[in-house]
């Protein structure tokens, strides 16, 4: 092999045949390089963040470069993992070698938020381009005034932390330790960051190691036909979908609850068009606010490809086929789906994307009703920060147990509970509470699901979660982030919920012998002795609730996952012995006649 870069990577020359067998072969063997680039995270990463949350994604992209494998990783990564390493790779052009690696985080090169921080490695055979093997993850800090990020006073991006455009941190195999060693003394917790900063390297290294055997044992042309089979595989997939569904403009609309930052409610639209087997998606979101839910046009395409990919539910394989018979119009340049610098935005995979996400599900929903599902809960997070007595050096952590909520529910069944939120669909894990506990100095004093929480529907929305720490030995600085405090997960198919209050988030402070509800994006300090608890919604149910049966409303009482008062108020359900949940019958049917009326 060689160093240097050629502008036309290596293509077939004549079609290559592709044999059943070989193709699953080549499948499985993507398949697993991603598995093990996201378990090479786990076990080598050093933050909370990475080996307890998982909060990171991988996927494999060839020399076009198109996405050939999105990982089953976190939803609102993988869509902005597609225009970002297309501006990245655009950004460098010819000048790419064999042993650099890129570092990028900034949202106008179609990033996330920039606490989600990419690695590129591109992958050369014989001195050509092939592949490009991708990690992205959330680092716990990336500088700026307050710590992990989150600033909900930032009133420009600037008020954020380190923008980091395309840039080599490995130039041909040398590592660039004058840029690192600057990136990492601008960020808190630098043990932390250099601990995530090679474990994201190394899963590079682990993709690129395995796709440089796989072009060994079968040819580079024979690899990429296969290849080639797959993203037509998806394609058709989709287009078969696609084709399925009447041609037609449909619409879908999700109001953004105002979480103090002074500008009201907001309602993002989706409007869908499908004409034979493609799929035009138009956005129209309110114009960006100096406030820190300002989505960058790479974000967003991660909200409205998981909104595409909830009505879908298509099988593997998971690449950039899937989107090929999909276009899509963010709005106007200077919205909050489609910001410009110098907009603020690092809430902005949470908020406003999960809402962006239901407005473009309701759109697909709206065109074939039998797929209608209800939303997940949205994230209502808390980062904590401080100094750790017991090391002598600075903590801070975006603590990913408190943006556990509930799945919605479906025609078929139940929300599953503490699966959110909705912008990282199941794939986000919260860690074993004793870890929290040995990595921070930091009591947590609970940690479970809260009645009441799930939507209620003939089928009930999945419940959401608390979380209550205290500080052990000195100050902790606390940052709230996201929303869903007023306005519940949206519930489908007639789903109504009677009691607001236990569905939506919230967030205790307790301090002078009292306890303050907050609702606002706010930044505060508490002291040992003191402590937060965060409350995460529900998801929505489905269905009429006063249909679903009795049996399971009281399945779900003796569960605590329903109240005494939750099962009359939302389900018509009314005990004669709220000891032994005897149902009064008589009382029950008359109160669900009434509810029909």
């Amino acid at each position: 092999m060689t160093a240097k870069s050629k502008k036309k990577p290596v293509k077939s020359k004549k079609k290559v045949k592709v044999d059943p067998i070989t193709l699953s072969v080549v499948r499985g063997v993507l398949e697993t390089t991603q598995r093990e680039m996201t378990l090479s995270l786990e076990k080598t990463a050093r933050s909370s963040v990475f080996n307890l949350a998982h909060d990171y994604s991988t996927s494999l992209f060839n020399h076009t470069p198109e996405m050939i494998l999105q990982g089953q990783d976190i939803p609102i990564h993988l869509g902005s993992l597609i225009p970002a390493m297309k501006a990245t790779a655009a950004y460098f052009g010819d000048d790419v070698h064999e042993g650099d690696l890129i570092l990028q985080n900034d949202p106008t090169y179609g990033g996330g938020h920039s606490i989600d921080t990419c690695m590129y490695k591109p992958v050369f055979w014989e001195g050509e381009l092939v592949f490009w093997t991708v990690c992205k993850g959330h680092l716990t800090d990336i500088g700026g005034p307050v710590p992990a990020g989150y600033n909900p006073d930032a009133k420009e991006i600037y008020a954020e932390g380190l923008r980091i455009p395309p840039i080599k941190i490995w130039d041909k195999g040398v590592p660039r330790k004058d840029i690192l060693n600057m990136l990492l003394t601008n960020m808190r917790a630098r043990r932390d960051q250099e601990g995530d900063f090679n474990a994201l390297i190394g899963a590079c290294q682990v993709g690129e190691r395995n796709l440089l055997a796989l072009i060994e044992k079968y040819g580079l042309e024979q690899v990429q036909a296969c290849i080639d089979e797959l993203l037509d595989m998806a394609e058709k997939q989709m287009r078969s979908l696609i084709k399925s569904v009447p041609n037609g403009t449909y619409e879908g609309t999700a109001v953004l609850e105002d979480a103090g930052h002074g500008f009201g409610d907001m309602d993002i639209n989706a409007k869908v068009t499908i004409k034979g087997d493609n799929c035009h998606i138009e956005i129209n979101s309110p114009p960006q606010v100096p406030y820190f839910i300002n989505s960058y046009e790479g974000n967003s395409y991660s909200g409205v490809y998981l909104g595409l990919m909830m009505f879908a539910q298509l099988p593997p394989p998971y690449n950039e086929g899937l989107y090929r018979c999909v276009t899509v119009d963010m709005g106007p340049h200077g919205t909050l789906c489609n910001a410009k610098e110098p907009a603020p935005h690092m809430n902005c995979t949470t908020t406003p994307m999960e809402t962006l996400t239901d407005a473009v599900r309701l759109a697909f929903e709206q065109a074939v009703p039998s797929k209608v599902a209800a939303s997940w809960g949205h994230a209502n997070g808390l980062n904590i920060a401080g100094w750790d007595k017991r090391h002598d050096e600075e903590y801070v952590t975006m603590v990913l147990a408190t943006i556990i909520s509930g799945a919605g529910a479906t025609p078929q069944q139940d929300g599953w509970h503490a699966c959110g939120p909705e912008c990282c669909f199941g794939a986000l894990t919260s860690g074993d509470v004793e870890l929290l506990e040995y990595s921070y100095p930091i009591i947590i004093h609970n940690y479970s699901l809260m009645t009441d929480s799930g939507g209620a529907g003939k089928y009930r929305g999945g419940s959401g979660t608390a979380w209550k720490v205290e500080p052990m030995n000195d100050d902790m600085t606390f940052i709230m982030f996201g929303e869903g405090r007023r306005i519940p997960a949206m519930g489908a198919a007639g789903a109504e919920s009677t009691m607001i209050p236990p569905k939506v988030g919230s967030m205790d402070i307790y301090r002078d012998g009292e306890v303050k509800t907050l609702r606002d994006n706010v930044i505060d300090v508490i002291k040992p002795g003191e402590w937060v608890m965060n409350r995460n919604p529900g998801g929505g149910g489905y269905g009429n609730p006063m249909e679903r049966a009795i049996d399971k409303v009281v399945w779900d009482v003796k569960n605590n996952l329903v109240s005494i008062k939750g099962a009359k108020e939302d389900y018509g359900v009314v005990f004669k012995d709220e000891e032994t949940l005897e149902v009064d019958m008589k009382a029950t049917e008359k109160l669900r006649k009434k509810s029909a009326a």
